[in-house]
């Protein structure tokens, strides 16, 4: 099955632009006989400058699911050029609701829509209560996760365990400003500002431990441990006060990296997947040995959970805090 991901800068708030940016590459895409292509988590809405919309901005920039114009606009490509397109965008439901999703499109029309189940870039925006699969035209079962989603082990197999053959992983990542000390962290957005004389500098921390370095730690392990292929689309560029790093890529059933963005620029990255490595593959083989009995702590509270927006934002907490002692 050939593949591709995308990753491109978005323009905050400006759902024309990054539409064209998208019909753009599905156009490259189909002349290259895709059969399915991923795009950036909120790559139609803009990302991280969501946290700063007051609810009515977040409104005016939502689309309605699958009947809003942008939906309709992605499924029409769709149709047109008989592939399977995934884009990000700020979902608007009927009663005012509003969700970080992700809508996947088949050329026959069917579609499924992912909102993410860790939702924390606003106040005003809700999480998700389910998981989501969507058959391809050819019968291959496709998976979504969005971004933080893909941070929670039980949510990869969950969706293993629904038959997902391969897991399609929109992010904004990268570059953040993580609670984590040893975890990915901030690049300056001059390193951005800065063209072509400070590139390599930014390529170096895009593809160290601020970007790719942080990523190969985890997310090649969830596509290994279930036995599922993963495409991983990501941001490229100044997202609001943030850079994201790109390190787009795609990982086969074993966990190794088959293709990837070694630059950050805007670029897409195709490629054909043998589907029969699942066969044996070691995370397939794995869930065949699974033992449910076991599993009942899985679904018991702790008392420790909390929150992802409160997890996400705490040490920010602790540094205004401090930051205000100090003054």
């Amino acid at each position: 099955m050939k593949v591709a991901t995308v990753q491109f800068q978005h323009v905050a708030g400006d759902v024309t632009a990054n539409l064209a940016v998208v019909t753009r590459y599905v156009v490259r895409a189909a002349a290259k006989n895709v059969e399915l292509v991923v795009f950036p988590e909120c790559c139609l809405s803009g990302y991280w400058h969501l946290r700063n919309l007051t609810r009515g901005e977040l409104v005016d920039v939502g689309q309605n699911v699958p009947g809003g114009l942008a939906c309709a606009e992605v499924t029409d490509l769709a149709r047109t050029h008989n592939i399977t397109i995934g884009v990000g965008l700020v979902e608007l439901t009927d009663d005012g609701t509003l969700y970080n999703a992700f809508f996947v499109v088949n050329a026959d029309g069917t579609w499924a829509n992912h909102r993410k189940l860790h939702c924390f870039v606003s106040q005003h925006m809700a999480s998700g209560d389910s998981f989501t699969v969507l058959d391809a035209p050819n019968g291959v079962r496709l998976g979504v996760l969005t971004c933080y989603d893909n941070n929670i082990v039980e949510n990869v197999r969950a969706t293993a365990l629904l038959g997902a053959q391969i897991l399609l992983a929109p992010h904004q990542t990268g570059g953040c400003n993580s609670g984590s000390p040893e975890a990915m962290g901030t690049i300056d957005v001059d390193l951005w500002e800065g063209g072509d004389a400070r590139y390599e500098e930014l390529k170096q921390q895009c593809n160290g431990e601020k970007g790719r370095g942080w990523l190969m730690r985890w997310l090649p392990s969830r596509a290994h441990d279930n036995g599922m292929f993963l495409i991983f689309s990501n941001g490229i560029g100044r997202d609001d006060d943030e850079v994201r790093t790109g390190n787009s890529m795609i990982i086969d059933a074993y966990g190794r990296v088959i293709v990837e963005a070694e630059e950050p620029r805007e670029q897409m990255l195709i490629t054909d997947l043998d589907l029969s490595l699942r066969e044996r593959a070691t995370g397939t083989r794995w869930i065949r040995a699974r033992r449910p009995e076991l599993y009942c702590s899985l679904v018991e509270h702790t008392g420790n959970e909390e929150e992802t927006r409160k997890v996400r934002f705490e040490h920010l907490d602790s540094e205004i805090a401090a930051s205000e002692q100090e003054s």
